[in-house]
């Protein structure tokens, strides 16, 4: 667990968002911290953080940007600020993955994991070697399971995918995985937002 003085801008990747907040929030006191928290982060959230960021401060301030969905144009608009900060000012990005967000916004932070990722469901499959027989089990095995779960194994693929099998995902892989959260949101069938996830690595294999 980091200390107050220790923490420093940085990406916490976790599902549960509002819990890793009131844990920051508890952390850092009694530093003021000002959170943009949204389902989808868009660009006038992110002239809103540029605007709170420009705010002199005499002590350390921190920013908390929390979505599940975050759009690559308010990302764009984010870079000059995040890489050099005003003075005083540590923004923490949370993010339930990494996919979510450009590689010029995870090259300027360094990335941390929540303690409810460590929850999330382990995978055996290995991606490197997926077949359609493997695909197959997988999906009966988790035919009816919730949204929440579903978001949980997505998770559980992705660490699965770049820790464990360190592959190097395509373009269309980590579309699908960004995909693949946007469709649970709006309530599409966990199974097939799974099955997208899969065959991006079949197709690939």
């Amino acid at each position: 667990m980091l200390t107050r003085e220790e923490v420093k801008s940085h990406i916490l990747i976790s599902s549960d968002i509002e819990a890793e907040v009131e844990k920051l929030k508890s952390l850092l006191q009694p530093n003021r911290v000002v959170t943009f928290i949204e389902e989808k982060f868009l660009i006038e959230h992110a002239k809103a953080v540029v605007a709170e960021a420009y705010i002199s401060e005499s002590q350390t301030k921190y920013i908390i940007l929390g979505a599940l969905e975050f759009n690559a144009v308010s990302q764009n608009s984010l870079l000059k600020v995040l890489e050099e900060p005003p003075r005083n000012i540590e923004f923490i990005i949370i993010s339930p993955t990494k996919s979510n967000l450009l590689p010029t916004v995870r090259s300027r932070l360094p990335i941390l994991k929540g303690e409810t990722f460590h929850t999330a469901h382990e995978c055996e499959l290995n991606l490197a070697k997926l077949d359609y027989s493997d695909v197959f089990t997988f999906l009966k095995t988790n035919a009816r399971i919730k949204k929440n779960e579903a978001k949980a194994i997505v998770e559980a693929l992705y660490y699965r995918a770049t820790v464990v099998d360190m592959l190097i995902l395509s373009q269309n892989q980590l579309d699908n995985f960004d995909k693949a959260y946007r469709l649970l949101e709006l309530n599409s069938r966990p199974q097939s937002v799974l099955a997208l996830i899969l065959m991006g690595f079949i197709d690939a294999n």
